[in-house]
């Protein structure tokens, strides 16, 4: 019951601007638009015979970004998603993956003024595949951590918003956020009590901050900042870092460096990080 309800949930999300598309153009002063690009970073390594060593290596990483909006008169409607996965192979270990991303935002604001508006959001993050953990002591010996909706977490937040010159946006309201989880209970599970939680609710505060430069007329700087304090332990932060420097070659290829931070102390006390360097193939769908 809880897959068919998250599929409904995306489906909502993502499509629903679709439909109100189709409405008479003439009865919405500005309309909706839609942009999707997908981006596919290939790299390889092959050896034959070669005297100074090396092992064969291929990898790919997909990645689908787009975003529905609708700018009227007194509102804005925005739905950003992001799908990304990729996988590496290295010698005879096999494949291991890389990127497993599933991130739909959707954020409907009231415009009061020039910079602030009140807005009303909801969030899902998840991931396709199982992920696995690597132990030391075999390079083939793994422990599943991670699965498709599991964790899966969505965030419902109201509050107030500011943007400047479309380049700077930030958010800060009251928030609820729901982690469910099937098979890996860590993301869910209350320590302190002796039952298993597969769920948890929490009330807080959430502060989401996007910046997006252009440096150069091919050269765009992206950075989401997102924080969630529980009102139970203001002082423990959830953070996500997504942060992006991209440099546009041509028309269909695009080098891009890539770091994310996430800190969340449940998971682990160390804060996670993971860094990508890609050149790929780039192609606007619409």
């Amino acid at each position: 019951m809880f897959k068919k309800n998250i599929f409904f949930l995306i489906f909502s999300i993502v499509f629903c601007s679709n439909s109100f598309a189709q409405d008479d153009k003439d009865t919405l002063k500005h309309g909706w638009k839609h942009t999707l690009i997908s981006t596919l970073n290939l790299s390889q390594v092959s050896y034959t015979d070669w005297a100074a060593g090396g092992d064969n290596a291929l990898a790919y990483n997909l990645i689908i970004d787009g975003r529905s909006y609708n700018e009227e008169v007194l509102t804005n409607w925005t739905t950003n998603y992001k799908f990304s996965f990729g996988e590496a192979r290295l010698a005879n270990i096999g494949l291991r993956k890389t990127d497993d991303k599933i991130d739909i935002e959707s954020i409907l604001a009231y415009k009061m003024s020039e910079h602030f508006d009140p807005y009303a959001s909801v969030t899902f993050k998840t991931q396709f595949t199982t992920g696995y953990k690597y132990n030391n002591d075999s390079l083939r010996t793994k422990t599943p951590v991670s699965g498709l909706f599991d964790p899966a977490i969505v965030t419902q937040a109201v509050g107030m918003s500011y943007q400047h010159a479309g380049s700077f946006r930030t958010r800060l309201g009251l928030a609820l956020r729901e982690t469910f989880t099937n098979k890996y209970n860590i993301y869910s599970d209350d320590p302190t009590t002796a039952q298993i939680e597969k769920s948890k609710i929490e009330g807080g505060l959430e502060s989401v901050t996007e910046v997006e430069l252009a440096l150069d007329s091919n050269i765009v700087f992206k950075s989401k900042l997102e924080l969630f304090a529980p009102f139970r332990t203001l002082s423990v932060i959830t953070v996500r870092s997504d942060n992006l420097l991209a440099m546009k070659v041509n028309k269909y290829i695009v080098a891009s460096l890539g770091v994310q931070l996430i800190n969340e102390k449940i998971v682990t006390p160390r804060t996670q990080i993971k860094e990508g360097l890609a050149l790929g193939l780039t192609y606007s769908i619409f």
